[in-house]
């Protein structure tokens, strides 16, 4: 009988992907570079004991999985957050709850918290304490590269353990498996001839997999025959799922091809990404980021006001969520589109650290250094300072570059209206430093 269901013969509503999650250690499938025989991860659940841990990987792979394991190998309170849907007040709540399950001898509760990369900075401050008293043992999921989104201080408390895209043969395995393990299955007259297919199509995600092959079964009547093809499972997939993959190389080339028709000017074609992208699932909020950086990286200075309208539209997609937020991208992704373009910002930046790459250490001058201390004032600190202020239209020919570096121009304005109106500015005041080269 299906653990999920109250009678054999009930068609179980729980996902494939659920009801085949294993609950020991030895039923896990891939990971063998942490479970595996030698694995340090059953090592360390060998010994009795487990540290706060971070896992870092792609979407469906077990991370889920393996924190329950590892909490009921060590046979440990088991707490589960996710960063989408709880807050500090829920953290707060576990971790009372956690103090008072303690028991001598024993470590504390196991604390898991999916997608932690979601967390803001001060739900993961709330975290802190408890993991240095041993009140939790945090074991994190993140898709990101923890050592961007979390915390230096709580990523120092933690170990860090990186899991992999399944294998062919990982995915064959668990398909095998849930034809003879899982109840709702077993009852069906069912042969694989190709795996092929389903193993192309879920890029190494085992969630996506057993969704694939029940939606491939769910076409037929109890009663058929069913013999799994290539042929087949393409047909399914193509009337029923969007093929998208966030992780994957769609997500990649979808993006590039989002940022590209902005950049290009083309509203139709980045709302027609953009539409790809939010019916394939994409976070939001990413889609919101990368706005974002395109509003200072390809409109910039050209209309300053996108970088405050791309702002806005993240904010308020927070805020409202989906499906509402849709609105407010397409907003922006049109207004962006249809703004005029400059790269002048981000060629700037790039060619100023470049230049610092190479002089990381060129003095200030003297006269912008500030002189809180007579000694400072006697070195000549502030010395030959003109206050911009003090001058007919608020200007100064003072040389504020270091010593070496007179002349030289990182920033040039772009060949747009409102730039020209800056370099016919900068013209007036600096002669041809900042002419365009264009």
């Amino acid at each position: 009988m299906c653990r999920f269901c109250t009678r054999l013969n009930k068609t179980c509503m729980i996902p494939l992907a659920e009801r085949m999650r294993p609950l020991l250690l030895d039923d896990y499938v891939g990971q063998d570079h942490l479970i595996g025989p030698q694995g340090t991860l059953r090592k360390i659940v060998e010994s009795g004991s487990l540290p706060s841990i971070i896992l870092w990987g792609p979407p469906g792979v077990g991370k889920t999985t393996l924190a329950g394991i590892l909490a009921k190998n060590l046979d440990r309170p088991f707490y589960q957050l996710s960063a989408v849907s709880n807050g500090v007040k829920d953290i707060r709540e576990v971790i009372e709850s956690a103090k008072s399950q303690q028991f001598f001898g024993k470590g504390g509760a196991v604390l898991f918290i999916d997608e932690i990369h979601r967390f803001s900075k001060s739900q993961q401050d709330a975290l802190l304490g408890a993991v240095e008293k041993g009140i939790i043992t945090l074991i994190g999921a993140t898709t990101e590269n923890p050592s961007f989104e979390v915390i230096s201080a709580l990523l120092s408390r933690c170990q860090i353990y990186t899991l992999k895209h399944l294998t062919a043969a990982e995915l064959r395995q668990m398909i095998d498996q849930a034809i003879v393990r899982d109840e709702w299955l077993k009852k069906r007259k069912l042969e694989v001839i190709s795996y092929d297919a389903m193993i192309k199509i879920s890029g190494g995600d085992g969630r996506k997999l057993y969704n694939i092959l029940e939606l491939v079964v769910r076409q037929f009547h109890e009663s058929e025959t069913i013999k799994i093809t290539d042929e087949l499972v393409s047909e399914v997939i193509h009337q029923h799922l969007s093929l998208y993959d966030k992780s994957g190389e769609q997500h990649y080339d979808l993006i590039s091809a989002f940022i590209k028709s902005v950049r290009a000017s083309d509203p139709n074609a980045a709302v027609y990404y953009l539409a790809r992208m939010i019916e394939g699932g994409e976070d939001p909020l990413f889609l919101c980021r990368r706005m974002l950086i395109l509003a200072s990286e390809d409109i910039g200075l050209a209309n300053p006001n996108a970088l405050l309208i791309a702002n806005t539209c993240f904010q308020a997609v927070h805020q409202t969520g989906m499906p509402e937020g849709r609105i407010i991208m397409a907003q922006t992704a049109i207004y962006l589109a249809c703004s005029p373009k400059s790269n002048s910002a981000y060629l700037a930046i790039d060619d100023a650290l470049a230049y610092v790459r190479q002089h990381p250490n060129t003095p200030v001058p003297l006269k912008l250094r500030n002189a809180p201390t007579k000694l400072m004032k006697e070195l000549g600190y502030g010395d030959e300072y003109a206050y911009a202020h003090q001058y007919k239209g608020n200007f100064v020919p003072m040389e504020c570059l270091p010593q070496g570096m007179e002349g030289t121009s990182f920033y040039m304005p772009g060949d747009n209206p409102a730039e020209q109106r800056f370099a016919e500015i900068l013209e007036k005041w600096w002669g041809g430093k900042y002419r365009s080269k264009k």
